[in-house]
């Protein structure tokens, strides 16, 4: 059960077998059907949750009901609303599985417990939220500075097993267009091929 989670961990941090016993020992280990709402907009994120098998995505709702997908996590990924979770406030996001999922979660007590007990572990989620930024600087520039057809062609060769698990409608409002609008895009490309 820990041997992706050990695999993703030894990328960053070498632990002793000690160490890694009581990493285990602070996860917990959930199956979650599809569909379910693993955070809700005002209340508190309690968790971060390191992916197993699945795919989850988070978003926002605007007043008028717009869904604004921030992100889509799979295998290996870790899924979280950072601000909920480091300053114990309501989040203003959803985390909502698409697929069945399998996940090991960290709550906040545990999480402060292991950086107490073995501080290495600070480095490897310092890494993680580096990533997180590096992606969302990146996506924020290619909203304001590509095309929805740039977008879309990126999205697909950067994330070719997303596409194939995650409905066009939701993969469009990744991209910050209509679904009609997506729709048109990929009939364009197709022409072109």
């Amino acid at each position: 059960m820990f041997e992706q989670i050990d695999k993703f961990a030894d990328q960053c941090i070498t632990l002793t077998p000690q160490e890694r016993e009581l990493f285990h020992s602070l996860l917990k280990f959930r199956r979650v059907r599809k569909r379910t709402y693993l955070l809700q907009e005002g209340e508190i994120c309690d968790f971060e949750a390191y992916i197993v098998k699945g795919c989850i995505r988070t978003y926002y709702l605007s007043d008028d009901g717009t869904e604004t997908i921030l992100s889509f996590a799979i295998e290996d990924w870790w899924v979280s609303d950072l601000y909920s979770f480091t300053e114990q406030k309501p989040s203003n996001m959803f985390i909502e599985t698409i697929e069945d999922c399998e996940l090991l979660i960290i709550d906040h007590k545990s999480k402060n417990e292991l950086y107490q007990k073995i501080p290495k572990f600070e480095t490897l989620f310092r890494l993680l939220v580096q990533r997180s930024l590096f992606a969302l600087q990146r996506r924020f520039h290619s909203l304001v500075s590509q095309t929805a057809e740039q977008r879309y062609l990126a999205f697909v060769e950067k994330y070719p097993q997303i596409v194939q698990r995650v409905p066009q409608n939701q993969i469009a409002r990744y991209l910050g267009v209509s679904p009609e609008f997506l729709s048109k895009v990929r009939s364009g490309i197709q022409k072109k091929k």
